[in-house]
């Protein structure tokens, strides 16, 4: 499984192409499918993304919830709204007008891992929620779930 870390800032040109950083586009490399899926954050003013293999994997988790179920109409929405966005040959993405609105995203655009998805933000709205989660982590004082019996080391 691909794991996505670190933050990168990359320009958006004028046709709205920008560059998928490099540590991302070899994770993503093994998979099937080109490119990288993206949607907009139920959450978040951002986009989330990620490799097809990792929507594989929520379409397989979407299989176990009742079909007409609230959870499944609002989890197969996310489907709807995804877009698979293939990579040219020097790892630029188009990204789609009414994407890059949804993200306040015009001249850059920032990438940040998220272990087996990342996030696509406007910079500057990325830097103030960092530091908003960051506060409340610590006053909060929460940590990292400890490892349950079995777990690898």
């Amino acid at each position: 499984m691909a794991i996505f870390l670190s933050t990168y800032v990359n320009k958006v040109d004028r046709k709205g192409r920008v560059s998928v950083p490099a540590s991302f586009r070899a994770q993503l490399t093994p998979q099937n499918q080109p490119g990288i899926v993206v949607f907009r954050s139920f959450k978040l003013p951002a986009l989330e993304a990620g490799g097809f293999d990792r929507m594989e994997e929520m379409s397989r988790r979407l299989e176990t919830l009742e079909q007409f179920s609230e959870e499944y109409d609002s989890f197969s929405a996310l489907f709807a709204d995804m877009q698979q966005l293939p990579c040219d040959p020097e790892g630029r993405i188009m990204l789609p007008g009414d994407l890059a609105e949804y993200a306040g995203i015009t001249d850059s655009a920032a990438f940040v891992g998220g272990g087996p998805t990342f996030q696509i933000w406007q910079p500057q709205v990325f830097a103030r929620h960092q530091a908003e989660v960051r506060a409340k982590a610590k006053e909060k004082g929460l940590t990292f779930p400890a490892r349950r019996p079995g777990e690898g080391s």
